[in-house]
């Protein structure tokens, strides 16, 4: 949940709105089916628990396959990065936060 805040505190201080947060991957697929069509973007970390960020990347994409989700990973994790972006993610962040990457990516993927 520390990630989940920090994120939230990095993208409302530039002027983004987050619509919705969950506490793992089963709650983050139903909450992004509940909010569809008013979702520009998904941050997701890889390891959650009930179902990991991966499985809830395919449920997600298997809903809406123009989503965009930006997967976050804690570094030693590159082969799930890579089945994340295989899946169809549209980027990743590295643990710890970067404020300026994290940006960076998240404007990169809604141009």
């Amino acid at each position: 949940m520390f990630v989940t805040k920090q994120i939230g505190q990095i993208l409302t201080s530039e002027g983004f709105e987050v619509v919705g947060t969950a506490g793992d991957g089963l709650e983050g697929v139903e909450k992004y089916k509940e909010l569809y069509p008013n979702v520009d973007l998904v941050t997701m970390d890889i390891t959650m628990p009930r179902m990991d960020g991966v499985s809830a990347l395919e449920k997600i994409i298997e809903f809406d396959k123009d989503a965009k989700v930006v997967m976050i990973s804690a570094l030693g994790k590159q082969d799930l990065v890579k089945k994340a972006l295989l899946i169809g993610a549209k980027n990743y962040i590295v643990k710890p936060l970067d404020r300026k990457k994290v940006l960076e990516r998240v404007i990169s993927v809604l141009k």
